[in-house]
């Protein structure tokens, strides 16, 4: 089933006089519950596209279609409403709150939105990452790893219709790094989760079921490995 479809999609940039082309007529869908890499170098338009899939930047032109909805027709409360609930966010740096707790920082998205915590969801989600133990544990008290999982387990609390991480293991070693992507995939496969995954590391980009690759803000490669 169709999730997301990304429509020509383009986004530049102001520089003083200078424009900056991220993104160039980029069109891709999305089917309920694929996991995709999303590789390219340095300033290729990677990152602008999950901003603009997020609802977090506005595209110059083009639209965005999630579960059937237009998201950029949406007003700026709607659009953070969207945010919360229908987009996980994973970043390199955590961006975990240094004085919550791990529990804390992972329901900070329910509470926010004024809902109650799902218990038998939660202690799923902290058996499967790993955690159970340090529920209690603040941010400096974690190690990389275990921070990155708590950022993970932050973005699949609200049971989000598709989760975007920008270079998700760019921070640790490369025991973290397999770790962290084998949790993202049993999430995509156990929640029948949506993920897209921005990487520069060919071998998690190829555990993925399909690469998007980007050049100079255009799709040059657009590959099916598994179903």
């Amino acid at each position: 089933m169709e999730l997301l479809e990304v429509r020509n999609l383009s986004k530049i940039y102001t520089q003083g006089e200078n424009k900056i082309k991220a993104l160039d007529n980029v069109s891709f869908k999305v089917d309920q519950g694929e996991f995709i890499s999303i590789i390219g170098a340095s300033g290729s338009g990677k990152s602008t596209l999950l901003h603009l899939i997020g609802g977090v930047d506005q595209p110059t032109k083009g639209n965005i279609f999630l579960n059937g909805q237009d998201v950029y027709s949406q007003n700026e409360e709607q659009l953070a409403i969207f945010r919360r609930r229908q987009v996980g966010l994973v970043y390199q740096f955590y961006n975990l709150i240094p004085v919550l707790d791990a529990i804390e920082n992972m329901t900070l998205p329910v509470l926010m939105d004024g809902r109650k915590i799902d218990e038998a969801y939660l202690t799923d989600l902290l058996n499967n990452l790993q955690l159970l133990g340090r529920e209690k544990h603040l941010p400096n008290q974690l190690s990389g790893g275990q921070q990155q999982r708590v950022s993970i387990g932050r973005a699949l609390m609200n049971k989000p219709s598709i989760v975007l991480a920008d270079e998700p293991t760019g921070n640790l070693d490369s025991k973290n790094s397999q770790e962290i992507v084998k949790l993202l995939r049993l999430s995509n496969q156990r929640y029948n989760q949506t993920l897209m995954i921005i990487t520069h590391d060919e071998d998690i980009a190829l555990q993925a079921d399909r690469i998007i690759a980007l050049e100079d803000g255009k799709i040059i490669r657009d590959e099916v490995l598994r179903r």
